[in-house]
């Protein structure tokens, strides 16, 4: 079971899979549970995340299923294998959301990270002063330790695009380049960031101009995830004041890929794009001087 009883997002996940196969198998959950000599109750419970299942009897399930895909099957048996391994962001259970900690858990899984945002900048592409000031300036009330906490969590989260170990694409509205919600300086220190992490091999960094239309206005910030090498959207996240929502039905993704692929194709190419937030570094030191 997954720590607490509670399913973890990778549980979740091999759960889901395991149930679309089953379903495209034509088979019920009585007769999934005769293939691990187990009780309905207990598919039930893996296809929901409740319960993590043997990597003997997810090979047998796949096998049930006809699912003969190596890599596909690779997949699911490491979900099973490190469902409950502890990574990084588990030290800090019991002080962050157990959705935020979802999310990062996500973010460290993913092969490829598609992400649209209008308004802040992400926290994947945050420089620690944009997001001291972000955080402090909040609609929550946090301790000095708490915010210097938060901090290290979105540059640990940052890791893995620094270390090359996930495919980064990212759509900003002109709206987050061009207001500075924050100070000139830390404005100038994330502009030049912006530059320098857009040259990373993994990175793709866009930005969809105003003249773009009504289609940013009218789009929440998202990101979505892949898994696998083909990076089919497999999960999505939505954050609010209170919440990470965390979406996975299949009309929900598709929804969300169709968006990101409209996002994308209306914004500036990556070259494009640094030529503009070149041309706003540039006016914000000109304003200075």
């Amino acid at each position: 079971m997954p720590a607490g009883g509670r399913p973890t997002v990778r549980s979740r996940r091999l759960g889901t899979a395991l149930r679309q196969y089953r379903q495209a198998a034509k088979l019920d959950q009585p007769q999934a549970a005769e293939v691990i000599a187990s009780s309905q109750a207990r598919i039930s419970r893996v296809e929901s995340g409740h319960a993590t299942p043997r990597v003997i009897e997810v090979r047998l399930l796949l096998d049930a299923y006809g699912v003969t895909d190596a890599e596909v099957r690779g997949r699911l048996e490491d979900l099973a294998k490190y469902s409950k391994k502890r990574g990084w962001w588990q030290e800090y259970a019991g002080r962050l959301r157990p959705d935020y900690l979802d999310h990062i858990a996500l973010e460290d899984d993913a092969s490829h990270i598609r992400q649209w945002q209008p308004v802040l900048v992400p926290g994947l592409l945050q420089t620690p002063a944009y997001a001291e000031l972000v955080i402090t300036e909040g609609p929550r009330e946090l301790s000095p330790e708490q915010i210097a906490e938060l901090v290290k969590v979105r540059s640990r989260r940052q890791e893995r695009i620094a270390e090359g170990g996930v495919k980064y694409t990212v759509v900003l509205w002109e709206a987050v380049i061009t207001y500075p919600l924050l100070t000139a300086a830390v404005h100038r220190e994330q502009l030049s960031a912006f530059l320098e992490v857009a040259r990373r091999t993994n990175v793709t960094l866009q930005i969809l101009p105003f003249s773009s239309g009504t289609l940013a206005a009218g789009t929440s910030a998202f990101a979505a995830f892949s898994f696998e090498s083909e990076s089919a959207i497999e999960v999505v996240t939505m954050d609010d004041l209170m919440c990470t929502t965390i979406l996975e039905d299949p009309d929900d993704l598709a929804v969300h890929a169709t968006t990101f692929d409209l996002l994308q194709s209306a914004a500036l190419s990556p070259e494009e794009s640094a030529e503009l937030i070149q041309r706003k570094l540039r006016k914000i030191k000109e304003d200075a001087s």
